[in-house]
């Protein structure tokens, strides 16, 4: 069957090459990241898995390869700062602001697939030494920590729930047996893997573990950046989270998805979270946090649905943008955060 993912977005196939679960590389302390070195048309990485940006006249830059000299800029969090959907490595949010909207320093693309606050916090932790003065670190995230949130509170421990966490559970639990003196453990095994039967739906809890899960690490990025590099917490903009009228396009994208999904539609999976409502209050205990941190907040939403349009197509799937909307989105990011 021929799917229009390919058809309307052929970069999409890149993508999936990088994730490809056959192909994850799994990192200590990290627990996993990108295919090192990963060449494509579309995406392509450095020795340590870190997606190349672009700049002015077509200079490139990443954390593990060439970082140019002076203080750089950082662009961290899920697979939506990597710039999944972008159709090059010119056209992510990164590589935007380096070469269009605040090209007055390199910036370097932090963006992972599938990583929670606290990964996205790590990564930096980890490859720190490779990089000198920074003098900006932009966070746009927001989604998975919801996502994460909404695991089973057995699967959370003291520094949140992860994506695949259920497949380290099942592999530790079968280690543990395997070592347990007296030989297999009889009776019914706990479970590792959550479903959609146990997930938190508690609206609330949801918000207040997403929220403190982030917030928790601010504290954090300010230590590891130190005390003059400004630190600004973006809520990335998402079609559920504002109001947006999908285009003909994204309708057509959005319907196959629905279809494709194993888990199954996105209302029947993310419905309670993905609405104006809940984006709303997710913000305001965002912002209240950062505020007390010295941290700027910027919820993005409300900005970028008074800007796009009916005929701009924006997005490849409800949390992606198309290289329409990285350029829209890269733009509002520059104007609201003052960026040069």
């Amino acid at each position: 069957m021929k799917l229009k993912r390919y058809e309307l977005t052929p970069q999409m196939r890149d993508y999936d090459a990088l994730k490809d679960p056959g192909e994850r590389r799994y990192v200590p302390y990290l627990m996993y990241f990108h295919r090192a070195n990963f060449a494509s048309p579309t995406v392509n990485t450095d020795r340590s898995g870190f997606r190349i940006s672009t700049g002015p006249d077509g200079v490139r830059a990443s954390a593990a390869g060439h970082v140019p000299p002076g203080p750089v800029r950082i662009l961290a969090g899920g697979s939506t700062a990597l710039g999944v959907g972008a159709s090059t490595d010119s056209t992510t949010l990164a590589s935007l602001l380096w070469s269009r909207y605040a090209p007055s320093a390199p910036w370097l693309n932090f963006g992972s697939y599938c990583f929670n606050p606290t990964q996205e916090v790590l990564l930096l932790t980890l490859y720190r030494h490779l990089l000198g003065d920074i003098d900006e670190i932009v966070i746009f995230s927001g989604i998975n920590a919801v996502m994460v949130a909404r695991l089973p509170e057995w699967q959370q421990g003291d520094h949140g729930a992860f994506f695949f966490c259920g497949e380290y559970f099942e592999k530790m639990a079968e280690l543990r047996e395997r070592n347990r003196k007296g030989g297999r453990l009889f009776g019914r095994r706990a479970a590792t893997v959550a479903t959609l039967d146990d997930v938190r739906r508690d609206i609330p809890t949801v918000i207040g573990s997403a929220a403190e899960a982030t917030l928790r690490q601010l504290d954090i990025w300010r230590r590891i950046a130190g005390p003059d590099t400004r630190i600004s917490y973006v809520l990335q903009p998402m079609t559920r989270w504002m109001r947006y009228t999908p285009a003909p396009e994204e309708t057509v994208l959005f319907q196959e998805n629905d279809r494709m999904s194993e888990l199954g539609p996105w209302e029947e999976v993310y419905g309670d979270i993905a609405t104006t409502t809940f984006a709303q209050a997710y913000a305001t205990a965002l912002r209240v946090g950062c505020e007390k941190q010295g941290v700027r907040f910027f919820d993005l939403n409300p900005v970028v649905a008074d800007v796009a349009t009916e005929r701009d197509w924006m997005f490849v799937d409800r949390v992606h943008y198309s290289d329409t909307g990285h350029d829209i989105v890269a733009r509002v990011t520059a104007e609201a955060l003052e960026l040069v």
